[in-house]
């Protein structure tokens, strides 16, 4: 187990705009859908795949990406409904049809053998992933998964209110009466103290999250939410019998899933490879000590080999 204190630990000066990101990737027709796609590194080194969370997309890797790339060859993309991919108006949104949609990726940049690195909403899609690995019926072979912050349990995910009130039969209403202001706010809460955006960073993820008119459907993709109650036992019995290594990289005073999600992992007894605690870090690891975390990767990912 390691635990760090990356209180000065950032490489944002290093992170490629919204624009820069949205050029260095493409769109791919997958499932009936525009997904975007972007890849970086050598073809030849080892494969890592990365899912990100809600609400946001792809770029939260923006500030690992240089390290991660001098690595791996790296592939992510923005899910149905984040980022630049489309963002159909509707509410039937699932964390299965997610997982089919990375799994579609997988195939489409014929991925045989490859790493897993995910992020909150990511997580949940990661877990559906690692059952059908589990299962023997996934895309490809995974060789390690690291999971960030994020809901793995319904039990200990801490949502916050507007999450609660836009899962409710009045969440159009809600979202449409939000604005920058709410979601500066919003956001800004779950990260630590002294690690939180700036203002130009709030913009620019404000900024994605509305390409395609994507604001419109926050109360659509919030019912991931459910899905984790229903599927529970699924995915908790995936990392309880993951069959690849697994790793936690978390950020302790994260109030949504920080410090009281590792400690019910343990209690659920999870299988788990590789721990490190980041003190005052919140919810955005890779965001708000990037550093800290591509270290911490790394350090796993030498440690499975």
């Amino acid at each position: 187990m390691s635990t760090l204190q990356p209180k000065t630990d950032t490489n944002k000066a290093a992170m490629a705009n919204p624009a820069e990101w949205k050029a260095l990737g493409e769109h791919v027709a997958l499932n009936g859908h525009q997904v975007f796609v972007i890849e970086g590194g050598d073809h030849n080194a080892p494969a890592l795949l990365l899912i990100h969370g809600f609400p946001t997309s792809s770029w939260d890797w923006a500030p690992m990406w240089s390290v991660l790339t001098q690595h791996f060859r790296v592939i992510a993309m923005d899910m149905l409904g984040f980022g630049y991919s489309d963002k159909p108006n509707r509410r039937n949104y699932t964390i299965h049809g997610q997982a089919d949609l990375v799994e579609a990726v997988v195939k489409h940049k014929q991925l045989q053998d490859f790493h897993v690195l995910a992020h909150d909403y990511g997580d949940t899609v990661a877990q559906e992933l690692l059952a059908r690995q589990n299962e023997g019926l996934g895309a490809g072979n995974w060789l390690s998964c690291c999971f960030l912050n994020g809901g793995l349990f319904p039990e200990t995910h801490r949502a916050l209110l507007t999450q609660k009130l836009l899962l409710s039969p009045i969440g159009g209403l809600i979202n449409r009466l939000s604005g920058f202001s709410q979601f500066k706010k919003n956001f800004s809460s779950v990260f630590g103290e002294t690690t939180k955006p700036t203002e130009a960073e709030l913009l620019s993820y404000w900024d994605i999250i509305n390409t395609h008119g994507g604001k419109h459907i926050f109360h659509n993709l919030i019912t991931y939410i459910r899905d984790r109650k229903l599927h529970r036992q699924r995915w908790i019995k995936a990392l309880q019998d993951s069959r690849c290594p697994v790793a936690l990289i978390n950020g302790s005073v994260d109030p949504v899933s920080g410090a009281h999600m590792v400690a019910r992992y343990k209690e659920l007894n999870c299988r788990l490879d590789y721990l490190s605690e980041l003190a005052d870090v919140g919810h955005y690891p890779q965001v708000e000590a990037p550093n800290s975390v591509s270290s911490e990767y790394l350090n796993f990912f030498h440690k499975v080999g």
